[in-house]
């Protein structure tokens, strides 16, 4: 990977940003110096104990020619809102780093795009493409060979199998697994614990069965083991 020790702004003052400038902070060379959110947000100017400015300042305050920016959002509206802020970032002349976890077994011989987040315990096999500003929560095994595009969430512990095909705007939850060689069309939610065997459709919601309550309480069951 390649290193570099520009600070960094972080776009967002929640859990995420908070977690993302933690990570910056204690495994990467590079040092968060600053938040930035939209004006209309702007809440105080501390987040963090770090200074927090509104996004539409921020390219004076902490000029992009010696500083990064990192959108640290979620999967809003599919991942949209963070697609926007991410282009928004970009137009106003920043570069946007991605972090890839140390404890990360990454052994793909393509780096990811940029303004991505790459979690612990994530596993990425040989053959892996990441686009830009996708974020991989913890623990999730991606298969060798498979593309994973632009704008993805996929949340921790799920399993893509290899030869995906994943287009921009997916999201995958918790547990959910993706067999061998099949497309999940843009916009598809997958939901926790889903099992896909085929291909999606296009902006499709694919959920699992729930857990079902039965009309007994736990100390009538006979449990042994």
């Amino acid at each position: 990977m390649t290193v570099d020790t520009r600070p960094v702004v972080i776009f967002g003052a929640t859990s995420q940003a908070r977690l993302a400038a933690r990570y910056f902070e204690t495994d990467t060379d590079r040092k968060p110096v600053a938040f930035t959110v939209d004006g209309a947000y702007l809440e105080g100017d501390e987040f963090c104990g770090l200074p927090t400015v509104a996004f539409e300042e921020v390219v004076e305050q902490y000029p992009p020619d010696d500083h990064d920016l990192f959108v640290a959002l979620g999967y809003t509206d599919m991942n949209r809102l963070r697609a926007a802020k991410y282009n928004e970032a970009k137009a106003k002349g920043y570069r946007l780093p991605s972090y890839v976890s140390s404890h990360c077994t990454y052994l793909s011989e393509f780096e990811p795009g940029d303004n991505c987040l790459i979690l612990e315990d994530n596993t990425i096999q040989p053959g892996v493409r990441i686009g830009n500003n996708v974020t991989l929560w913890s623990g999730n095994h991606i298969g060798h060979d498979t593309t994973i595009a632009d704008h993805v969430f996929i949340a921790s512990q799920a399993v893509v199998s290899g030869f995906v095909s994943i287009e921009s705007y997916c999201f995958l939850g918790v547990n959910a697994t993706l067999r061998d060689d099949i497309t999940i069309a843009e916009g598809t939610l997958v939901g926790a614990g889903a099992v896909i065997m085929g291909d999606t459709e296009q902006a499709g919601v694919y959920l699992p069965p729930r857990a079902t309550k039965i009309d007994k309480l736990s100390h009538e069951l006979r449990i042994s083991g």
